[in-house]
């Protein structure tokens, strides 16, 4: 199903932890969402890894919250006194992305260590190593502990490799094949189960119209003007053959993940 699309109406608080200047933002559905600024300084790319990698994981069933598309209209920061926040809402007019906002959230900590599922983490190990997110670590866990369960939130750093995407896209799928051993270091790898069942598990539930639906959820203007491809088309291309490749190749990244777990079982 694809995103809703909501318009925001009250600006309610900034997010001032958060890198890319999110916000807690009101929307005419009477919902509430974090949201994530095209206006921001990390821009549009790292909305389409937020949208594209929070769809794939849930698709395969992880806690990701309701991801919409909202709509910042010019009226909404007129009224905002904090002349940084006036400019970042200017320059976030048009589409963006909301993120369900989870009441009460707690970010992860040891006292859920004793209660994760081996099995659980496994998957979300390897949902981080397919959309290659850099950024699920003891640092930064982007973790939540909602109602007793875990919730992944901020896959905005996911896709890494699109930021150094060049126009031959051989070299483009050579990168998506990377085994990345980022992994090493990712927060819940030392309470994983096994990433061979894991992928046994996730692998089959990642096919070609799953992943060409979700891209084709990418809105067009956070496409147009970006480089290196010339139009909307052909970056939803790009997206598609990467992801695709990276899913041919999985098992650089399966083996690799396995070969760093089983260095801490046996540390």
């Amino acid at each position: 199903m694809p995103p809703r699309q909501v318009l925001a109406i009250r600006y309610v608080a900034p997010l001032r932890e958060g890198g890319s200047l999110p916000a807690i933002v009101e929307a005419d559905d009477d919902g509430i969402y974090v949201v994530k600024f095209r206006g921001a300084g990390q821009g549009l790319k790292a909305l389409i890894a937020e949208l594209v990698a929070g769809e794939i994981g849930r698709a395969l069933a992880l806690r990701v919250p309701e991801l919409v598309l909202i709509e910042v209209d010019p009226r909404l920061g007129r009224g905002e006194p904090d002349p940084e926040i006036q400019a970042l809402l200017e320059a976030s007019v048009g589409v963006n992305l909301g993120i369900d906002f989870l009441p009460g959230a707690i970010a992860y900590g040891t006292a859920l260590d004793a209660e994760l599922d081996p099995v659980q983490a496994a998957e979300i190990v390897w949902f981080d190593a397919f959309t290659s997110n850099v950024d699920r670590t003891p640092r930064n866990p982007n973790l939540l502990s909602w109602h007793r369960q875990l919730w992944l939130i901020d896959h905005g750093a996911a896709l890494y490799l699109h930021h150094s995407w060049t126009e031959r896209m051989d070299d483009n799928l050579a990168g998506a094949a990377s085994p990345f051993p980022i992994i090493r270091d990712h927060i819940l790898l030392p309470v994983a189960g096994s990433l061979p069942e894991a992928d046994a598990r996730l692998a089959p539930l990642i096919t070609p119209e799953l992943v060409r639906s979700i891209v084709d959820q990418i809105p067009d203007d956070w496409l147009t003007g970006l480089s290196p491809f010339p139009s909307p088309a052909r970056h939803r291309e790009a997206y598609v053959a990467s992801l695709l490749r990276r899913h041919e190749a999985r098992h650089g990244f399966v083996t690799e993940a396995e070969r760093a777990r089983q260095a801490i079982t046996d540390g």
